[in-house]
């Protein structure tokens, strides 16, 4: 087996300029995906984070059938004191829990006593709700890094629009589940930027205010959000809580609770899909710019060595063993520019590491670019590099295999 390596080293340093340019192409292809691999994975996986830890949380316990009327913010399918305590019992008896807070969210109008406009409002326990989604308090832009009785954090929206600053005294409006209107003064302790843009009309109070507001005799509880320990273990979390929390074994009665990820709360989820899709399209170009570049170069180098096959086959040589020889080669030239690829991006990536390349999300600027390379995908890129080489090296190696040693002695 030795000898064929030694062959097929011997026949591609032959031709040095079209191994090395082929090489080179090959390395090309291996270094962009790696690169755009870590990069793309790296940006995903920071619009993510910025999604749940600044207001999502990764995961969301509601009732059955408030995520479908979550537009209007229903009042009537909400989590009464005794489910919220069964699903806490639950979350303390989950591995991999680190945070959950629960929210009360209801729609209103909030007034300067000038003008009125529409406002969603999310009552919560702060020191709850900023474990659960830590990003929080670094979106208040203007005020204090809290929440107190009495405060409100209004949206920048709100703040720009209706020219309201920290320190002004607002009036929030909301109708309970009774129908009956209360409203209630409030001041204004800080102004949110928007995770997305300057869109967003979120405000956050503190949950006994918004009790008292809605003139609530029991807690009730719109969703709890979430936090994980590992966000990897976020499928397998879910679903451990939805196990738990099903009310009983499958297919028996309806299940009072929901178990929804960020994927299911979040549009930004199809542009995270968006973003793999595209990953797996540049591999695909890869594995197009490896099969044509190895399968051309192979069958140049069976045009161009017919009268050496028919030699060879003369003297006595197998088909086999001649189709070995080019399948040999075509694998050395996948390894080579496989290598060299992944060895180049693996500098690539640490030099963009060094630089930490900068850019803006949304009203979120100066998010710092950090790539990383996952061994097990730089392996994968590698192993269908030299798989497809091998692949391409088929056809060019069995059409000189089946070469007859008369007509190849008498080409050209």
């Amino acid at each position: 087996m030795s000898d064929l390596f030694t062959i097929a080293v011997r026949n591609l340093l032959r031709y040095r300029r079209r191994t090395l340019l082929t090489g080179s192409l090959i390395a090309l292809g291996v270094l962009f995906v790696v690169v755009f691999g870590a990069s793309a994975g790296a940006f995903k996986g920071m619009m993510i984070g910025q999604m749940t830890d600044s207001m999502l949380g990764h995961v969301q316990v509601h009732r059955r059938g408030f995520v479908a009327s979550i537009e209007n913010l229903p009042l009537t399918l909400t989590l009464d004191a005794r489910q919220v305590a069964a699903v806490e019992r639950v979350l303390q008896e989950t591995p991999g829990i680190e945070a959950s807070s629960p929210r009360l969210k209801f729609a209103g109008l909030f007034s300067n006593y000038a003008e009125t406009t529409g406002i969603r409002v999310n009552g919560v326990h702060p020191e709850r709700e900023f474990a659960t989604v830590p990003l929080l308090s670094s979106r208040i832009a203007r005020g204090n890094k809290g929440l107190k009785r009495g405060e409100i954090l209004i949206p920048e929206l709100l703040s720009t629009g209706m020219n309201v600053k920290v320190g002004d005294t607002v009036v929030l409006i909301a109708t309970n589940r009774e129908g009956s209107v209360n409203a209630g003064q409030y001041v204004v302790g800080g102004v949110l930027e928007s995770v997305s843009g300057p869109g967003g009309r979120d405000a956050y109070i503190q949950m006994k205010d918004a009790e008292d507001l809605l003139r609530l005799e029991a807690q009730e509880v719109s969703e709890i959000a979430v936090r994980l320990e590992r966000f990897g273990a976020l499928d397998a979390t879910a679903r451990s809580l939805d196990a738990a929390l099903s009310g009983g074994p499958e297919g028996k009665g309806r299940r009072p609770f929901e178990v929804h990820t960020w994927e299911a709360l979040s549009p930004f989820y199809n542009v995270a899909m968006m973003i793999d899709l595209l990953t797996v399209s540049i591999r695909v170009a890869l594995i197009a710019i490896v099969l044509i570049s190895v399968m051309n170069v192979m069958l140049m180098a069976v045009f161009e060595r017919v009268k050496e096959i028919g030699t060879i086959a003369a003297m006595g040589t197998l088909p086999g063993r001649i189709m070995s020889m080019f399948v040999v080669e075509g694998l050395l030239l996948g390894v080579f520019g496989a290598a060299a690829g992944a060895g180049l991006g693996a500098l690539v990536v640490a030099a963009l590491k060094v630089v930490r390349p900068t850019f803006d999300f949304g009203r979120q600027t100066g998010l710092v670019l950090s790539p990383s390379i996952n061994p097990w995908d730089m392996l994968i890129v590698a192993g269908i590099v030299v798989a497809v080489s091998v692949v391409a090296s088929f056809q060019p190696a069995f059409k000189a295999a089946r070469l007859e040693p008369v007509d190849a002695l008498r080409h050209g």
